[in-house]
């Protein structure tokens, strides 16, 4: 069966560090681009990073620069999203895919990973 299985989730006080997981069963990331993409409550899913097959280009949206890292260790056949700084803002339901861009070009997301952000 192919699927993405996200963990890592949790609860964190602003200002703390999570390190988020993407295992893929069933299918080998390393030729695929990955992203992470995050779905707040009333709120649509956005990408949020991306890092390209060959692991060397990695891109964000403005509002985790510098406090989230996306990489991958294509031996273990999973992503990751370090996720450092974090605030309010960034409570959601985290998912990754074998796509970057839009949320709308995949259809089998997974069950995800929550993450809040909460004092």
């Amino acid at each position: 069966q192919v699927q993405l299985v996200e963990s890592g989730g949790g609860l964190v006080q602003p200002g703390g560090s999570l390190r988020l997981s993407c295992a893929a069963f069933g299918f080998t990331l390393d030729r695929r681009d990955i992203g992470w993409f995050r779905q707040a409550p009333g709120k649509e899913r956005e990408g949020v990073a991306c890092i390209r097959s060959g692991g060397f280009t990695t891109y964000y949206i403005d509002d985790i620069k510098g406090r989230f890292t996306i990489s991958r260790d294509n031996a273990k056949n999973t992503a990751y999203l370090q996720m450092t700084s974090l605030k309010p803002e960034d409570t959601a339901l985290y998912n990754c895919a074998p796509v970057c861009g839009s949320a709308g070009v995949y259809g089998n997301w997974g069950q995800g990973t929550q993450v809040t952000v909460s004092s």
